[in-house]
């Protein structure tokens, strides 16, 4: 494996030119993801907890989520970026903690978002600047390149606005982030005032509304990283879901004649 997958993902964030950074919950899913042409591998906090048989928002441990990356960063040989909540803690200092333990498990960088799990309250503005900030300190002091993403998350949970969340993620830029992500605004409008507010790479998030638009369009707007969150993990839960309803209440198989061949995944996971 390369020795500076920070320095290699840095390189993938290009505005007008987005890479998919594909959101894997195991070892297997991420290398079918590469073997199918994913240049880099997130983590999803989402679909990680539902591995665990967990809900999501808050039921991960920080220990848990680092051994987690850690698997996927020794299974794939791309670079690998954390979805990692609120940088499982409140405090500035635990912030900065979390991205010195996520470097050292080899991950490419890391997502913090604004958000006081398990709560879906959002933390004060200024309190949420601190803790990017503390983030980038301990980033710049890495010895090897680190990304870190800043979140607002609170036009998804519904806690604020558009004009908070732009306040908010400027002032996440300005603190020194590397990039900045406003899950699902409310309107492809509202996600390209996003872009254009900042000269930093812009992540989307390709679910819900968002997964009916193209990466030609997400381009035009100036993306820089497309990420697909839990989308796919929830794809194979809604496989899961009409597959056992028609077995277990019509006693119908047929939709396992749907199965992908055993012989494709094989070779996808060597």
């Amino acid at each position: 494996m390369g020795n500076d997958k920070g320095e290699e993902f840095r390189q993938m964030h290009r505005r007008g030119d987005p890479f998919v950074l594909a959101n894997a919950w195991d070892a297997g899913s991420a290398k079918m993801l590469v073997a199918l042409g994913a240049k880099a591998i997130a983590t999803s906090s989402a679909a990680h907890a539902f591995t665990l048989g967990r809900a999501d928002m808050g039921h991960v441990t920080r220990d848990e989520a680092l051994a987690h990356a850690q698997d996927l960063v020794a299974a794939v040989d791309v670079p690998v970026s954390g979805d990692f909540e609120n940088g499982y803690g409140a405090s500035p200092e635990t912030c900065a903690e979390t991205v010195r333990m996520a470097a050292e498990v080899g991950l490419a960088g890391i997502c913090i978002e604004d958000t006081a799990l398990p709560s879906s309250e959002p933390y004060e503005r200024e309190h949420a600047v601190e803790r990017i900030a503390a983030a980038v300190s301990a980033a710049r002091a890495l010895s090897k390149d680190f990304f870190l993403f800043a979140r607002a998350d609170g036009i998804m949970t519904g806690a604020y606005d558009i004009e908070e969340a732009l306040a908010r993620t400027i002032a996440f830029d300005k603190a020194g982030a590397d990039g900045l992500y406003v899950p699902l605004p409310k309107s492809p409008d509202d996600l390209l005032r996003v872009i254009k507010s900042t000269a930093k790479p812009v992540n989307v998030l390709a679910a819900g509304p968002y997964a009916k638009l193209t990466r030609a369009q997400y381009a035009r707007m100036g993306a820089a990283r497309i990420s697909i969150g839990s989308a796919l993990a929830r794809v194979t839960h809604r496989v899961i879901l009409d597959a056992g309803t028609a077995m277990f209440g019509k006693g119908d198989f047929s939709p396992l004649t749907k199965a992908a061949p055993g012989a494709t995944i094989d070779e996808m996971l060597k």
